[in-house]
């Protein structure tokens, strides 16, 4: 009797044990595209990129050029109705510079340089800001970028269009293959965008002398925002 009991615990333990085979599920067929979008505005802001550059034998007596200049732009820049969140200093540097002579190399001295950035709200300025810096001692001017206010909420608009770019993509993509799309499985942004570089404007001392012309007038164009995705949509 106990050799049956034993020998019908052990069939029943193998069947517990016993375990059907299941399929690996299959992977869902998809369809991946890109999709993207352009917004293109007016720009309603400008920055433009000034620099205060003195020379002398003396690195102090070049550092006090420098400051007693700046001041002189700074000064003119807020009589224009600039305030101090509008103007930001960049960059600042005291350099000794060189000559060199049948492999000998000799100082010719010392170079300060304040590089200024403005930012204008008013663009139709951008001109008359040029020319007031420049009469007041600005050296150069080395770049100039449009930009608008309100990116962040144009490049989200953007996106949103590029996502809408993608699945009507992929609707078509599966239209070609006689199936339709399900879910959108995976969307992915594709980079950034990002505000465009300066454009260089350069304007050298002599054409800076008070009887110099006017700054032309400077075309601001359009600003293009743009958004690049790739989607990922099952197919039914």
């Amino acid at each position: 009797m106990r050799s049956i009991v034993t020998g019908t615990a052990i069939a029943l333990v193998a069947s517990l044990l016993t375990v059907p085979s299941v399929e690996a599920a299959e992977e869902p067929a998809k369809v991946v595209v890109t999709g993207s979008a352009e917004i293109r505005v007016a720009p309603n802001l400008a920055f433009v990129m000034l620099a205060v550059e003195s020379r002398d034998a003396n690195p102090r007596e070049a550092q006090q050029q420098n400051a007693k200049t700046s001041d002189a732009v700074l000064a003119k820049l807020r009589g224009a109705g600039l305030d101090d969140k509008s103007i930001k200093t960049v960059s600042y540097a005291l350099l000794e510079e060189f000559d060199y002579d049948k492999g000998k190399r000799r100082s010719r001295g010392y170079l300060t340089r304040n590089q200024i950035e403005v930012r204008l709200d008013e663009i139709e300025k951008v001109g008359e800001i040029i020319d007031l810096a420049t009469g007041a001692g600005a050296t150069s001017v080395s770049g100039l970028r449009f930009d608008v206010e309100e990116r962040d909420e144009l490049e989200r608009e953007a996106l949103k269009r590029a996502v809408a770019d993608g699945r009507a993509r992929a609707v078509a993509a599966a239209d070609g293959a006689g199936s339709n799309i399900g879910s959108l499985l995976v969307i992915e942004q594709d980079g950034a965008s990002t505000p465009p570089p300066p454009t260089p404007v350069f304007r050298g001392a002599v054409a800076m002398a008070a009887e110099a012309a006017p700054t032309p007038p400077i075309q601001a164009g359009e600003i293009e925002i743009t958004a690049r995705v790739r989607v990922t949509a099952e197919l039914e």
